[in-house]
């Protein structure tokens, strides 16, 4: 089973730039290249900041782009999102019973939650006692059960400050509670950072996926609010996704930046033999 994640794609940050939004180019650009690639997926999950403003005309927008995606869509809010632009946009979306955008899907032996961290009015991540008690009671209702959580937030410090959270914040204590112990979850896939990172967190394997909108600057120094240094804050590099790859006992992620570039070798007779020399040696 292929699981593409897309996050962080921001429709509505330029709607009048002449021809059209960057946000939407670079958008319809890593779509077309998902869904016309070699990979067949079986899911699309978008985890969050679908809109930079939360409103419904972007929603409508970006839902309207994804008309021609032929698999299940799967979503969770981002910090620039709302809950109410994302239900109107896509009404399916299950809620939970406090009215937070948090649901389970199971496919061929694979339990996904995606959990909500959005907290209106915070640019950081959320995890109350209500999201935290769905969570522990999902995770408990399942024990056996192969698990992988989607969140928009990464629990972490990534060195990138001007977009941490605090190293001590309540919400991520609480979501560390919350996992403690459930040896079933085999992976956490975030966004909001813009940058890929790889980690760990609670013993767990943590990974954020690059944006579709346009990346933070790989810059790990110290910033000071109070004084403009001039640094670069935002990039132009390529639009990324991801592809999760479950094979019914193991969970293992790729990563393609959408661009052009030069096609180097094809598989044609006169490679052949490498190919067959690499599956004898398996033998």
């Amino acid at each position: 089973m292929l699981i593409a994640q897309m996050t962080d794609i921001h429709i509505g940050f330029d709607p009048d730039a002449k021809p059209e939004e960057l946000n939407r180019i670079r958008f319809r650009a890593t779509l077309d290249r998902l869904l016309e690639g070699p990979n067949a997926i079986d899911m699309l999950v978008l985890t969050g900041d679908l809109t930079d403003h939360g409103d419904k005309a972007s929603f409508e927008k970006t839902a309207a782009l994804l008309e021609k995606c032929p698999v299940p869509i799967y979503s969770i809010v981002g910090n620039h999102d709302t809950r109410e632009g994302l239900l109107h946009a896509f009404p399916d979306t299950p809620v939970d019973t406090n009215g937070f955008i948090q649901y389970a899907v199971e496919q061929e032996g694979l339990r996904i939650l995606f959990l909500d961290t959005l907290e209106i009015g915070r640019h950081g991540g959320a995890f109350c006692e209500q999201r935290a008690a769905w969570l522990s009671a999902e995770l408990n209702a399942h024990p056996d059960t192969p698990t992988l959580i989607f969140m928009h937030h990464p629990p972490v410090i990534s060195g990138i400050g001007w977009m941490d959270p605090g190293p001590d914040e309540g919400w991520m204590l609480r979501f560390g509670e919350a996992i403690e112990g459930h040896s079933q979850i085999r992976a956490i896939h975030c966004g909001h950072l813009h940058r890929p990172i790889t980690t760990t967190f609670r013993g767990v394997p943590l990974s954020v996926t690059p944006s579709v909108a346009p990346l933070v600057a790989m810059d790990l120094r110290p910033i000071d609010p109070e004084n403009p240094d001039h640094r670069d804050l935002i990039t132009t590099e390529p639009p990324t996704y991801a592809v999760h790859r479950w094979s019914g006992g193991e969970l293992l992620t790729h990563y393609e930046k959408v661009s052009d570039w030069m096609v180097l070798a094809r598989y044609d007779p006169n490679l052949q033999g490498m190919i067959q020399e690499m599956f004898a040696e398996r033998e």
